[in-house]
């Protein structure tokens, strides 16, 4: 079993016209045993823009320490809240530097940029980023059977975006 796998979790971002969904379960176990149903595992960092952290839950919680940290600086300094994709080079840089003790978690961000326009993308526990254009879906489970359930409601919620003019 994998450390990432200890806690369990699974996490959803979806793209559409000028909005974006990110969701996540609310189970904190441990293997099979839950220890509670009320975990939060997507957090506000400004209005416009979340985080959705997945994996150990000891490693997020830090994790998410550190980002909230780096944001108000970032604000003290700029004077503004940051952008989707500045903080999702904030969050590779900081998972980055700690390449060889790394933090066990995938972070999903998923926001609004100034223009309204969507911006999703998840990382590795190293920082390797993948921004996504419609969905993605981050899942560590204490069962395998259970990704089918999960990519299946997906897609079942999921509708492309239009062509054409409405795009």
């Amino acid at each position: 079993m994998s450390i990432t796998e200890y806690n369990g979790s699974a996490l959803v971002a979806m793209v559409g016209k000028n909005c974006f969904a990110i969701a996540s379960d609310r189970r904190l176990g441990v293997q099979l045993q839950t220890i509670a149903t009320d975990f939060q595992r997507i957090s506000k960092i400004h209005d416009r823009l979340f985080i959705g952290l997945s994996g150990l839950a000891t490693d997020s919680q830090t994790l998410y320490q550190r980002l909230v940290f780096r944001h108000k600086l970032y604000q003290l300094r700029e004077e503004r809240d940051m952008k989707p994709e500045t903080f999702a080079s904030l969050v590779s840089a900081l998972l980055y530097e700690k390449r060889f003790g790394p933090y066990f978690c995938q972070p999903v961000i998923a926001g609004l940029s100034d223009e309204d326009k969507p911006f999703i993308c998840t990382m590795d526990s190293i920082g390797a980023k993948y921004v996504g254009y419609t969905s993605l879906l981050v899942y560590f489970p204490s069962k395998k059977y259970c990704f089918l359930d999960c990519f299946g409601n997906l897609f079942s919620f999921f509708k492309d975006l239009p062509k054409g003019k409405e795009r």
